[in-house]
């Protein structure tokens, strides 16, 4: 199963995590979390791996029409989107908001999944474009 939109960049880590996050919030997006996952694994267990982010997405719009349709949602959300170093470029990976219907069986929520996916491809498309 694929369950991620993935993007990859030839730009330095740093930038791909600013023009991700302004793409993002031109299709809606917020970043409620963020996780440096090489930090923590750094700092709770002493190993190390590449650059590695996970921001937590979320269009409130969407979140809220999903919560209508299915109150367990909450388990899917935010939308996670990972940026990575690989070599010298860099990856960004979007989860697929199809996820939530699979997932659930919920028919209600794919006109949400729709949306956000589309939101999702764009703002992804806008970092190679």
């Amino acid at each position: 199963m694929d369950y991620g939109i993935p993007v990859t960049l030839d730009l330095p880590f740093a930038d791909t995590v600013e023009r991700v996050r302004a793409a993002l919030a031109e299709q809606g997006f917020g970043i409620l979390t963020e996780i440096d996952v090489r930090a923590t694994l750094r700092a709770k267990i002493g190993e190390e791996i590449e650059d590695y982010l996970i921001l937590g997405a979320c269009n409130p719009p969407l979140a809220h029409r999903a919560l209508q349709a299915d109150r367990h949602i909450g388990l899917l959300l935010p939308c996670n989107v990972v940026v990575r170093a690989d070599g010298g470029r860099t990856v960004v990976e979007a989860m697929d908001p199809q996820l939530m219907v699979q997932v659930t069986g919920q028919p209600a929520l794919q006109a949400v999944a729709d949306e956000a996916a589309t939101r999702l491809r764009t703002a992804l498309a806008a970092l190679t474009g």
